[in-house]
């Protein structure tokens, strides 16, 4: 099982889930690095955690930004503990109407994001010197759309099915080297103050908690070596799938 302390790293710590894992994390006794590509944005969630926190300002699809965040964290808050790869970007539209601009935006906002985010994570870990059995966790967040297209949905199903993809492959290569990778199903709306998808409008149990995914990806972190999940699904109840 993992220890409760280290650094944790959120790429993508938006105000929604991104926040609650932050949360989450420090609460656990864990440093925690917050990302997204304007550093200022996160001023006051690290008010709020603390002085083990700091934010970072980097383009997740920048690899060179990606390649100097991972070192200058590990510099501040010391070894990565764990990861979580949370950036996305899409913009709904039929097919007959994105732009090949557009696509590949959203193409790698989604993947290729979290390819150099998680080859930079598990160098980090491969090299840290922790216990060979779990040298740290990468956690992709994922969504309904990694697991089936909708009309007007290509622009996330295609960066969400190759996200996918890469967790299933980067598991199956670093896991018996002691890196838990894991990929998170989020089926259903997160609960937000945007119009729909509070529980005000929606219903008790109609979205999901965001600290409730929260702890279920801190629990993925502390899991043994010899029952280590790679997919987990998670949604509400009442969401019919």
């Amino acid at each position: 099982m993992a220890d409760s302390g280290g650094t944790a790293l959120i790429v993508g710590a938006g105000p929604g889930l991104g926040s609650a894992l932050a949360r989450r994390f420090a609460g656990a006794g864990m440093k925690v690095a917050l990302a997204r590509r304007t550093a200022a944005e996160l001023a006051g969630l690290v008010r709020a955690l603390g002085a083990g926190a700091r934010a970072y300002g980097c383009d997740a699809i920048d690899e060179g930004a990606v390649q100097r965040l991972i070192p200058a964290v590990s510099s501040d808050l010391g070894a990565l503990r764990l990861v979580v790869y949370n950036a996305s970007g899409s913009i709904r539209r039929a097919v007959l109407e994105t732009t090949a601009a557009e696509f590949e935006r959203c193409w790698k906002a989604a993947c290729m994001g979290g390819f150099l985010v998680g080859r930079e994570a598990a160098r980090a870990m491969l090299a840290n010197g922790m216990e060979n059995r779990h040298r740290g966790t990468i956690i992709f967040t994922g969504a309904t759309a990694s697991l089936r297209g909708s009309a007007n949905f290509v622009n996330m199903a295609v960066g969400k099915f190759g996200l996918r993809a890469l967790a299933q492959s980067m598991a199956r290569e670093f896991q018996p080297r002691g890196i838990h990778v894991a990929h998170v199903v989020i089926d259903g709306q997160i609960e937000s103050d945007r119009p729909g998808r509070s529980q005000a409008e929606r219903g008790a149990d109609a979205v999901l908690s965001p600290e409730a995914i929260a702890e279920a990806y801190y629990q993925l972190h502390l899991q043994k070596p010899s029952a280590w999940t790679l997919e987990l699904d998670l949604r509400p109840y009442l969401e019919k799938f």
